[in-house]
Order: C-alpha cells, then structure tokens, then sequence
C-alpha cells in the first residue's frame, strides 16, 4: 500500500453553476440514453468493453454459508 499515489489529473475545479450545467446535461436526455451513458463510465472505470465477459471467479455464493 506504501506504493499506491492518487492520480490528481483527473480532478477539476468548477464553479456551482457549472457543476449545476452538467447535471441539467442528463436531465435532457431520455432514460436509454441516460443508461447507455452510465453503461459506457462503468466500462470505463473497469477497463471493459461490452463484449468481454465477466470474471466470475471472485464471487462464490453457497446455499448453506456460514457467516464470517
């Protein structure tokens, strides 16, 4: 953990009226459109594309687990 360091390129300083713009940006935007949006950030922050395939090898569900 003593090698990780937050990437501060991304962060962007913004007034409360712009930060008010971007929110009425998808208030515009039909609920399909909305959906592919949020599609396409989610593939983004994973680095997938839709055509991948999820890896189901970290989640394991039992009938009967016990808690931890």
């Amino acid at each position: 953990m003593s090698n990780f360091k937050m990437d501060r390129t991304i962060i962007s300083k913004s007034t409360f009226k712009e930060a008010d713009d971007h929110v009425t940006f998808y208030k515009d935007k039909s609920p399909l459109e909305r959906l592919n949006y949020a599609c396409w950030m989610i593939n983004q922050v994973f680095q997938v594309t839709p055509d991948s395939r999820i890896d189901k090898t970290v989640i394991q569900t039992r009938k009967y687990a016990k808690s931890i």
